[in-house]
């Protein structure tokens, strides 16, 4: 008789998501190219570059914005990405769901501001602590 019960694979518990609901959703975003080469984490809040000088791209929350381009707190990076810095890149992102605030990222001179939190909301994406185990 065949082995009906195997383990196939194993998956790591990062604590990035914390609930069910919203139900997470994933799109595709396009991340726009850096000065310098990096390895975006992930986890990390994503904003979206628009106004008369923005790209309709995706950029690292707190990333000092352009003359005329204002940045909005958009969606959350799936998975770790490199960034180079000759081409923007397509990754996956979370675009609705439930994640933990402690283990989001943003870049390392800006703290998320209830704007960012609301911003994100409006999107969907909602920032609960994580449950303690049993």
């Amino acid at each position: 008789m065949a082995d009906l019960s195997k383990t196939i694979g194993t998956m790591e518990y990062d604590g990035l998501i914390t609930d069910l609901t919203p139900t997470v959703q994933i799109g595709g975003g396009v991340i726009r190219k850096l000065d310098q080469a990096a390895t975006i984490k992930r986890g990390t809040v994503l904003a979206m570059s628009t106004g008369t000088a923005g790209d309709n791209k995706l950029v690292v929350l707190g990333t000092e914005n352009k003359e005329n381009e204002t940045l909005t707190a958009n969606c959350i990076l799936c998975d770790d990405m490199e960034v180079g810095t000759s081409a923007d890149v397509t990754a996956a992102v979370y675009t609705a769901g439930c994640f933990n605030a402690a283990k989001i990222t943003v870049a390392s001179e800006h703290t998320l501001s209830e704007a960012d939190k609301d911003n994100l909301r409006m999107r969907g994406i909602v920032l609960k602590a994580a449950a303690p185990a049993n």
